[in-house]
């Protein structure tokens, strides 16, 4: 960035480096090491701690907390007001965790006051290229979503779950951990822990066993939760029938357990059904 300037007012962080191109309204605060870059946009009420860096033309609007670290790429918003009707200007946020990563274009809106008020996006995410997250939307940790994934209000979305280019979240969508969404995929269902889904509209297609195998999952475990896979969602007969059966059986482990949790909790959408099978080729030889 050409012809930085150093600046001490206005809460700014001695340590902190602006470009003269870029407005930074009083009353934000810019924590020690941060770089804004030309043309950049940082309102008053924003918070950005150690290390932040704002490359060339991003906006910053309204109550929005960067955590150390995070970047925010060119032409990307944060904080914009949500695409509500409702929505009267009440004083809603949004908060990004630390050492995420905002790519170019991508829009993340504050909350709403028909939701919590804010919307998140945990530490160490990565936010790809056009990618969109509505009003409300909760990301925990280690979430990807790739170029121009669209998520509607409210949706949450679990720890290590990536999301592929194009795919469409419904609002109030849940997606459990480590699930994998494929690309141009249509999800208006809840999407189950360590699940695996694709198409429009998308079905469960298996289990994340590529994800699983790379988190250190032991065999033992993986082949444990293929069966409950099968059980819950390619057996005939009452689902809650075959629910309790896998409690009973799995219960105690503490994995089966998170997908039962997962299950058992009121959704707005229901839970996203088992379509057409994709088999492992590796994991299946192995019975």
């Amino acid at each position: 960035m050409p012809d930085q300037v150093t600046s001490v007012s206005q809460g700014i962080d001695p340590s902190a480096v602006i470009h003269p191109t870029a407005v930074v309204a009083e009353g934000a605060r810019i924590g020690p090491n941060c770089r804004i870059g030309p043309w950049c946009v940082v309102s008053a009420e924003a918070v950005l701690e150690e290390g932040v860096f704002l490359q060339s033309h991003a906006v910053i609007d309204g109550q929005v907390h960067l955590g150390a670290g995070v970047q925010v790429m060119s032409f990307a918003s944060v904080g914009l007001p949500p695409q509500d009707l409702k929505y009267k200007g009440e004083p809603t946020r949004v908060e990004i965790g630390a050492r995420t990563v905002i790519r170019e274009h991508a829009t993340i809106h504050r909350g709403s006051v028909g939701g919590h008020g804010v919307t998140k996006v945990g530490a160490d995410c990565l936010i790809m290229c056009v990618a969109h997250i509505g009003h409300d939307c909760e990301l925990d940790h280690h979430v990807i979503l790739a170029n121009n994934v669209m998520l509607g209000g409210h949706v949450h979305i679990a720890d290590t779950v990536f999301v592929g280019g194009g795919a469409a979240i419904h609002q109030f969508v849940r997606i459990g951990r480590q699930a994998v969404i494929g690309g141009m995929s249509g999800v208006e269902a809840d999407v189950i822990p360590f699940g695996a889904v694709m198409g429009n509209r998308a079905r469960l297609t298996g289990l994340n066993l590529i994800g699983l195998k790379r988190r250190g999952f032991p065999r033992s475990q993986i082949h444990v939760l293929r069966g409950i896979y099968r059980s819950l969602f390619r057996s005939s007969g009452v689902f809650e029938e075959r629910l309790a059966a896998a409690e009973a059986q799995h219960g105690t482990d503490p994995v089966v357990r998170e997908i039962l949790d997962f299950v058992r909790t009121d959704s707005r959408r229901g839970l996203c059904r088992a379509g057409r099978e994709i088999v492992d080729d590796e994991d299946s030889a192995e019975g």
